[in-house]
């Protein structure tokens, strides 16, 4: 459903919101390390992510990626699929016609209009501070 890139974006920003919560700042390594991703491949995820405004990034020593704990509640999943992939797992036909519509609908067309909308609604209102308290409090993980 995400790309491979959404996927360790989402699991990077949850990573760094857990650690953020904490006053943590954690290494492109740590991060990359953390979440099971090819370290070239997580930076090149955390610079979107960070030129997107959903991390910080800061250099330096003692740099790394943070959130600024007071954002942490704002930042929702959809905020993360937005930068990452775009809007278009919300426009996509769930066949993968080039051209799906009400006009012209697929044979799934109704029925995924559903489970896209439910997504949507899914991504918009889970926020990241909540989930990386389930990954702090061991309820949920980010790599097994």
């Amino acid at each position: 459903m995400f790309s491979k890139a959404c996927e360790y974006g989402i699991k990077a920003t949850i990573y760094i919101a857990a650690n953020s919560i904490d006053g943590k700042r954690i290494s492109l390594k740590g991060i990359a390390k953390h979440i099971d991703s090819p370290e070239a491949f997580t930076a090149k995820i955390l610079q979107i992510l960070a030129r997107e405004r959903v991390v910080n990034s800061v250099r330096g020593i003692n740099g790394g990626f943070e959130i600024d704990k007071h954002r942490i509640q704002d930042i929702v999943l959809a905020d993360i699929v937005n930068a990452i992939d775009g809007d278009a797992i919300y426009k996509n036909c769930g066949l993968g016609l080039k051209e799906c519509s009400e006009a012209r609908p697929c044979p799934v067309h109704d029925k995924f209009k559903i489970v896209r909308n439910n997504l949507k609604s899914l991504l918009e209102t889970t926020n990241v501070k909540s989930l990386a308290m389930e990954v702090d409090s061991g309820l949920a993980f980010l790599k097994l």
